[in-house]
């Protein structure tokens, strides 16, 4: 294969720009005379992301004492940034339309990815992060050059499938021996395309070799192993026919117990059918 990753995120308007409502809201909020006011606009005009917000901020992944009954509020009590971020991951998930069900089934691939980001998330709580939304949205993100793939690629994208569950082997290594590169490379060149922070785009680009993260090693370990637990307890599927390999340091660079594994477990469980409740996702063909 001659194509590059980079080639990959450029030139269709499809995958290389953000959703609108993202995109608009990444202006506003970036914009220092911006009000919250302005922000409830924008989300405003998509009823299905405002419903979808609105349930989210009066779930138990909150917990809020009151109810909160407008996008304003929501803004208020959660913080500008954490929208923003949970604009992305929920608009995101109505991208990509068409793929070949051979080669993934867009709700299995949705379900696994929503359960990387509840365990990021809870990962994240456990860790004391200032914002664990966005250790949920990289969760959310973390395999999505793999669409990109079977958007770009898709003869490709099935030859390493195929190889991947003739030999019995990790799919984003054959990815690397068909294509020339993994989702990973496609999904950090896409998150640069779109123009999202750097912590986002190194906990996607590492998410199968955290220790190579140079600036955010924590964060890319946090969602590292959330991607290896949603794979064990089976919470939908990236397309992986094996149990990608857990870096050995990654649970250590984490600095959690052994004892905290259990319960994020048991949370993780219960709160991926929630989230699932939650962030519904539109039937894709």
């Amino acid at each position: 294969m001659t194509a590059k990753p980079a080639d990959l995120v450029k030139g269709d308007v499809q995958v290389s720009s953000l959703p609108m409502v993202a995109l608009r809201l990444n202006e506003v909020v970036n914009n220092p005379y911006s009000s919250v006011m302005d922000i409830g606009k924008i989300i405003g005009e998509d009823q299905g992301l405002t419903a979808r917000l609105l349930r989210l901020a009066n779930s138990p992944f909150y917990a809020f004492p009151s109810k909160i009954e407008t996008i304003t509020k929501a803004v208020t009590v959660i913080g500008t940034q954490q929208i923003l971020d949970l604009v992305l991951a929920t608009s995101v998930m109505n991208m990509f339309k068409g793929i070949p069900k051979d080669l993934i089934t867009m709700e299995a691939f949705w379900y696994h990815s929503i359960a990387s980001g509840v365990i990021a998330r809870i990962l994240a709580i456990y860790r004391r992060e200032a914002n664990v939304e966005r250790f949920f949205v990289a969760g959310i993100l973390h395999d999505i050059g793999r669409l990109v793939i079977y958007t770009k690629l898709p003869d490709a994208a099935r030859e390493a499938l195929v190889r991947c569950k003739e030999r019995k082997e990790i799919l984003y290594k054959a990815e690397r021996e068909v294509i020339g590169f993994d989702h990973a490379d496609v999904g950090e060149h896409l998150l640069k395309e779109w123009k999202l922070p750097l912590s986002l785009i190194e906990m996607v680009a590492t998410h199968h070799a955290p220790s190579r993260a140079k600036h955010f090693p924590a964060e890319a370990a946090a969602v590292h192993v959330a991607d290896i637990i949603a794979h064990a307890l089976q919470l939908g599927s990236s397309g992986e026919a094996s149990m990608p390999p857990l870096d050995a340091k990654a649970w250590e660079k984490l600095a959690l117990s052994p004892s905290q594994l259990a319960p994020t477990i048991d949370q993780a469980e219960r709160q991926f059918v929630a989230a699932i409740q939650l962030i519904h996702t539109e039937p894709q063909q």
